[in-house]
This record gives structure tokens, sequence and C-alpha cells, in this order.
């Protein structure tokens, strides 16, 4: 069809925003509200460089208020369309219209990418048509979820695996046909391992359309950090080129996670976009409202707290609309059951850049009632340096627990001073989240995380190795707190590949036994390693794909990780009718600390090891956990195990070859003696069943918490907002 400006139809509303279906023809509506002119390309090819059609907007039809708006009879889902929006080139006044860009809609609900997409700096970012991304007219209830809903597990049952939907599945290992390899189908297939696991959540590394040309010269975006859109899943890990179709495909893929028992929680980029610094393309927002979408300094400049070049402005009305219409996108149309916030922070700051004690937005999150039961995870920190572990704005926010991955850890390697702060880890964080009335599994504890080392590689180099990343090793954290065990990478020791094994078991039986919601980074459970590189962004290539031939040859890693997450589903606090504040649930639990004395803990700065005595809250089993994070064996002597003639079992020594390093509770060999010597940098956990009759009336003990043996709270105050 001939580009033409064509007859202006029906004015349409300015309400819905984006492209909305109804009798036989789409409304389109865009926020836009210093624009001097607006025309909506229709395309019916994603290359195509010239639009079949061009509609002018009269501004005295088609403009109610800061809105543009239209209605085009005719057509339906699968239209290609963008706008072209006119107006000042004024920085300064965060105006940088440019009519030589085809924008995107930012309510759009699919996306579709030319097979020769690309893209320039600046103003002409867009200039080239034909390879420039366009947007989707997409039905949001055109799909049979055969009675699908969220699952709205409750967080005491939870177990996260954090995973990227490409890399879990593209490497050649995983067995899948080509046209599988990395995408929403592939993870399908996957299923399987992760029930057998004992996974009961995935957390997708971003899944949100992002820009693949967000890297180095040379490299390809992997991670997925860089957006584009907002609503539109990522077409790259579709198996079809039809848009509407990889719309579907996502769907498929939450509603088979969905009957294997497994929630869906995104992990949700919007503190920044893909438009990066001045310097970066005009995708969307810069082209429709620059000083509206980002912070902005006075001359016009970007305010930079994510370290992408922008910061989203996220408690402006339009822009906090956008976010709130987003998130329940995800959860009415796509049934996703959960969000984890990128630098979550940053929706703590107003619309200077400062923290103000009232986020909108955060508030408009957590009282949604559409979002109720949805899982909300701060990533409580930005790049400015805004911290807030601990003291997250809101009343249903988890919070990923940045000081129980840096204490264990820096205890674990061995460093001084640590020991009562990983006692209090071990309980929930009492002196993070004492303070709030919150479930006990507020705190999302993790060793290891997409951003940083894997575990494999936390335990083999002290200093990262990002060279492949092509920014001169500059790039990527330098404070791992890391330890090489003694040779950095790669190496046939015998003795170094012994003790790696031991202190990757060691942070593994921390972080699943601790109190909290625990979560796994992909390839944990089976030693997958980056070769050092703690930055791994732009690595779509082995680096980064999980290698399933691993899971052969580190069967014992992986059992070991499988029985642990198989006792966490066996715990009083899962099978408990309801859940219990952290308060509650330390009150409840009958806590002793020791020392390589009962009841004699030596919290000093000086000390590696400390012994820890729980009972579980429904008074069916207790066990005595030993930590010895020191390079020197130590002796403990035993508590009694129960009055009786029960007797302490040995669950799990990390010091042990496999299979002895963990066993089934109910075959765990009983001791003798009253005490156990720890091999060096080893952890040892024994259990023993007690008999009913222990339990107080209502099957709980009625003995006392900890004591004054308790650990000393290294945070004895609220933090201060």
């Amino acid at each position: 069809m001939t580009p033409s400006t064509a007859a202006l139809p029906s004015p349409g509303s300015s309400a819905p925003l984006g492209a909305s279906l109804s009798d036989g023809g789409v409304n389109f509506s865009l926020y836009a509200r210093r624009a001097t002119a607006v025309e909506l390309c229709l395309f019916d090819r994603v290359e195509d460089a010239e639009p079949s059609h061009r509609l002018a907007l009269d501004p005295a039809r088609h403009r109610t208020g800061d809105y543009w708006h239209v209605r085009v009879e005719g057509i339906g889902a699968g239209q290609l369309y963008g706008w072209r929006v006119e107006g000042a080139w004024q920085p300064a006044l965060g105006l940088r219209f440019d009519p030589a860009n085809l924008l995107l809609d930012p309510h759009g609900l699919a996306l579709a990418v030319p097979p020769g997409y690309g893209r320039a700096p600046g103003r002409s970012s867009a200039g080239d048509w034909g390879s420039a991304m366009k947007s989707v007219v997409a039905d949001p209830l055109a799909y049979d979820w055969q009675g699908d809903r969220p699952l709205h597990r409750p967080s005491r049952e939870t177990v996260i695996y954090e995973l990227h939907v490409r890399g879990f599945t593209a490497h050649p290992s995983a067995g899948l046909p080509p046209e599988q390899a990395g995408t929403y189908r592939g993870l399908i297939s996957k299923i399987p391992y992760l029930q057998d696991l004992g996974i009961t959540a995935v957390e997708l590394l971003p899944v949100f359309a992002f820009d693949p040309l967000a890297a180095p010269s040379g490299h390809r975006n992997y991670w997925g950090y860089q957006p584009v859109s907002f609503f539109a899943p990522h077409p790259g890990y579709g198996c079809s080129s039809d848009p509407l179709a990889v719309i579907d495909e996502f769907r498929d893929l939450v509603k088979a996670l969905h009957r294997a028992g497994i929630e869906v929680i995104l992990d949700v980029v919007f503190n920044h976009t893909a438009e990066g610094d001045a310097e970066g393309p005009a995708f969307c927002f810069r082209g429709l409202a620059d000083g509206d979408y980002y912070l902005q300094n006075g001359d016009g400049t970007y305010i930079d707290v994510t370290g992408c070049g922008n910061t989203f402005n996220t408690n402006h009305p339009v822009v906090r609309r956008l976010i709130h219409h987003s998130l329940r996108h995800w959860v009415q149309h796509l049934h996703v059951d959960g969000f984890r916030f990128d630098l979550a922070s940053v929706l703590d700051r107003d619309q200077t850049g400062q923290p103000t004690p009232l986020s909108p937005i955060l508030w408009d999150i957590d009282t949604d009632p559409v979002l109720a039961g949805t899982k909300l995870i701060a990533e409580a920190w930005d790049a400015a340096g805004l911290y807030q572990v601990g003291s997250f704005i809101g009343d249903n926010w988890q919070e990923w627990n940045g000081r129980f991955r840096d204490d264990v850890r820096r205890f674990i390697k061995g460093d001084r001073g640590l020991a009562a702060s990983v006692g209090q880890r071990l309980i929930g964080s009492p002196d993070i989240y004492g303070h709030k009335q919150r479930e006990a599994e507020a705190s999302v504890n993790f060793i290891t995380c997409h951003d940083g080392f894997t575990l494999a590689d936390l335990v083999s180099y002290n200093g990262k190795h990002n060279e492949a990343n092509g920014e001169d090793n500059r790039d990527g954290s330098d404070d791992n707190a890391s330890w090489n065990c003694g040779i950095e990478g790669p190496t046939q020791d015998a003795d170094v590949l012994a003790l790696r094994s031991r202190q990757r078991r060691n942070l593994l039986t921390l972080l699943l036994l601790a109190t909290g919601t625990p979560m796994l980074a992909m390839g944990d459970e089976m030693g997958r390693s980056q070769q050092g590189n703690n930055n791994a962004y732009a690595q779509d290539n082995a680096i980064s794909w999980l290698d399933w031939s691993l899971l052969e040859r580190q069967a014992d890693l992986h059992r070991f990780v499988r029985e642990l997450l198989s006792y966490r589903q066996q715990r009083d606090v899962v099978v408990n009718a309801r859940s219990l504040s952290l308060g509650e649930l330390v009150q409840r639990h009958q806590v002793s600390w020791h020392g390589v004395e009962p009841n004699q803990p030596d919290w000093s700065d000086s000390s590696h090891a400390f012994a820890v005595t729980i009972t579980s809250i429904g008074h069916r089993f207790r066990w005595h956990a030993m930590v010895n994070a020191w390079w020197e064996p130590l002796t403990f002597r035993l508590p009694a195990a129960e009055a009786g003639p029960h007797a302490w079992q040995r669950w799990i020594d990390t010091s042990r070859p496999s299979p002895e390093d963990v066993v089934p509770r109910d075959s765990a060999p009983a001791l003798v003696g009253d005490t156990y010597t720890l091999a060096p940098r080893s952890v040892v956990v024994l259990t023993v069943e007690l008999s009913p009759a222990a339990a107080g009336a209502d099957g709980h003990p009625d003995r006392p918490a900890a004591g004054p043996s308790e650990p000393p709270s290294t945070q004895p105050d609220p933090p201060a907002r």
C-alpha cells in the first residue's frame, strides 16, 4: 500500500493508554505532553522502512489534555505501528523531540524486531525505520488459561531458583532441538529437573523486551537489564518470529510451571531504560517526554543513580501509572506470581533524586488489591549508595538480604569478627528485621546471584577475571569476599579441590538451613563456573550458559543440595497452618548458643566457631549445628540430645566424602560419646527425634527461647530512614 496521510478517522479516546481492541478497530492513546505534532505510523511488515499509512493527528480533534489519541477501524491484533513525534529540541528544558525517530508505544503489549535490527547513538537512533523495532497490537485476553491462576504459595514454603531463560537451555548439552534452545519452550522441558531438585519458585532474569545491542562493541546484551518495553515479553526468547505467538509461548511456560507447583517471579527493571545517557538512542520515552520520564538536573543533564546513564522518574504521576499498569498486566494477563525489583531503592527517590519517606509508587504497589498475594521482593539498594536492607518501605515487601550474603561469605572465608553476625543470619536476621512484624521469610537469603561470582568461582578465585567483557577488567565488583583456597582458578591439586568442595557445602548448608527464604543461583547445585567472570552481562556464550554435563560430573554436589531442600519442606515452619512473624518464630523455637563448650559461646572478634541447638516449633525434632570456620580442627562438647535413651544422629558433616556428607535424616547414624571433632573449615549438623510427651499442651515447648547466650545484635536499633 502506498504511504499516505489518510482522511482522519474517529478521535477515539484518551483511555486506556496504548493500543486497545474493540468492535472491529483499535484505539491508540499516547502521552506526549509538550509535543507539537504527532503521527501514527502503520506498517505491513516489520522490516518495512516506510509505513503503509501515516495518520497525522489533529490537535483539535485528537488531543485531550496531555494525551494524543485516535481510533482506526479495520485493523486488529498483529498490526505493527510506531509513533512519530515533533517538538522542540531543548535538552536543558527536558525536551528531546526528533521527528526522524520511530518511537515505540510505552504501553505496547507486544514488540517486533526486524531481522536487520540496528541502532546508532543520539538523535539519529532510528533514522532507518526498516531496522527499527515496532510495537504490535495485541489482545491481552486471547489465550485459554484452562483454569490457571497465580499460585500464591506461602513464603514459608518457598525455595527460589534464579535463572536466565536463555542461559538455562542454550548450551548444546541441554539436549534440545536448536529451535527450542534458549527459549521459553526450552525451559518447559527442564521443569521436571526443577521439581526433583526441590524448587518451588523460579526467579527469571529480565524477560521484559530489552535491547540486545546495549553492550560493548562485538558483544550482545545477555542479562537483559536494558528494557525497551515494560509490557512485552522479550521476543528473543520465543521460538516463533510472530510477536503474538511469543506472548503465548511465555504463557505456556507460566502455565506449565504452575502445573508443577512452581511459581514464576520476574526480575523487573523500572529504575532505568535502554536509552542510556544523553548520547544514547531514543527508542521511546526520550522522544515523548524526556523531562517527565527521567530524573534530570536543572540544566537537563541526567541524574544517574543506577550506573546505567539514566534514572527513571518513578514517582512522576505518569511514570507511576506506567509501572502500576505494567505490574497489573503481568499478573492479570500473564499470571506471574511475583516480582523482584532491580535496584528497588531508586523507586524510593523523589523527582530531585533524593530519598523520600513516603514513596508514592512503592505504596501504590504495596496496597494494590490486584497485586495482593503477589510476592514483592526488593533489591533494597542502588548504585549511588542508598542502602535500605531492613528499612525498605511498605508492609508486604521481602528483601534481598545483602547482609546475609556478605557476612556468611566472609565468615566461611575466615575473616574475623563475624561469628555473632552469622548467628543472627541463621535465625532470620532479627537484628535487621526484628523491628518489623513481618513473617520470618521477609529475608531472602542468598550466597550468590547472577551479579558476581558463581558459587564455584567464589571458592576458586581471589579476583575477578572479566577480560572477555572488553572493558580491560575494569567492570564488575572488586569486593567479592572470595577465596581461591590456595590456587587461582582451575587446578588438579587434590587438596585444593577437596577444600573447595567443602567450602561450597559449608556455604550451602548455612544458606539452606537458615530461617528465611533461600535463593539459589542457576547451576550452583552442579558447580557451574564463569571462569572467574563476575560481570558476565555481555557473555551470551558458554561462559554464562549452564553446561548440563555438570549434572553427572558434580552428582555428589547435586545430591547434597537436593537432600537439604527435601528437609526444608519437612520443617515445622512449613507444615504449620499459618505464617509466623520473625518475633513469634524466634520465641517459639527453643534456641541455645554454644562454643566448644555447651552454653559458652564465644562472640569475640577472634572467634571463628560457634554452635547452636534449635528445637522445632512443633517439638518434633531438634538439631545441633556446629560451625568451624577456623583452619584447625576443633572438638566440641555436645549438649544432651534429650532426657532418655535418645542420642544425637549425624545428619551433615561437610568434611566427609559423599554420600556421608549428608544422609537421609531417618537413617542418620547415632553418635557415641559427648564430643565431636570438626575438621578444619567444616559444618556439622546433628539431629534427634523428640518424644511427643516433651511438648506442651499446644504442641509447642513451654521453655523460653534464646536466653542470655543469644548472639549480640549487630544492629540494635531500627535503621533510620
